[in-house]
């Protein structure tokens, strides 16, 4: 792995030590979060820019379909 690092202020670091939290776990599972999102995100993008351009024909109600099942997954 990799080490990655960050700074915040000293009133939030006593905060964090009283916490008992792996900050290390968190911080790694709130970047994989975020990346998922970026990539899925990034993959509407294309598939739209795609649809635009014909090059890609979704299925008639495809795209509600994958917002409503979207939504009830969270």
């Amino acid at each position: 792995m990799r080490t990655v690092t960050i700074k915040v202020d000293e009133e939030l670091k006593q905060k964090m030590r009283k916490a008992k939290i792996n900050w290390s776990a968190f911080v790694r599972n709130a970047i994989r979060q975020k990346m998922e999102l970026e990539e899925r995100r990034t993959a509407a993008e294309k598939l739209l820019e795609d649809l635009k351009a014909r090059k890609h024909v979704a299925p008639r109600g495809f795209i509600n379909r994958t917002i409503r099942e979207t939504r009830e997954a969270h």
